[in-house]
């Protein structure tokens, strides 16, 4: 919940700490923070990406985040308080998550026997 001293810091980005521990307690990642409608519009994000719009004293701003939709509330709950959260939506990249960002194995490696 939002007390009085979170109030201040609402305008504040999403500091590199917060991000390194949203996996592990919310199970959630933020790809995109502030994102203009060209990037969200991209294709290759992961088609599980959901488009989290709030409003932050009058601007309304738009994440892309990726993890289950009730963990992402919660997540935007917990950092911004009551009445923040307009609309959360799924977003437009096609990639499946299991692809996105995968990189191959080197092919030069031969297998053993």
């Amino acid at each position: 919940m939002s007390t009085a001293t979170e109030v201040g810091s609402m305008t504040e980005s999403w500091s590199a700490d917060e991000k390194e521990n949203l996996p592990q307690r919310y199970g959630c990642r933020i790809l995109l923070e502030k994102a203009t409608m060209d990037q969200l519009n991209d294709k290759s994000w992961p088609n599980s990406a959901y488009i989290v719009t709030y409003r932050l004293e009058g601007q309304v701003y738009k994440d892309l985040c990726m993890g289950p939709r009730t963990k992402v509330f919660d997540l935007y709950y917990d950092k911004f308080g009551r009445g923040v959260i307009e609309n959360i939506d799924w977003g437009y990249g096609t990639v499946p998550p299991k692809l996105w960002g995968y990189q191959s194995k080197n092919k030069d490696e031969k297998k053993k026997r």
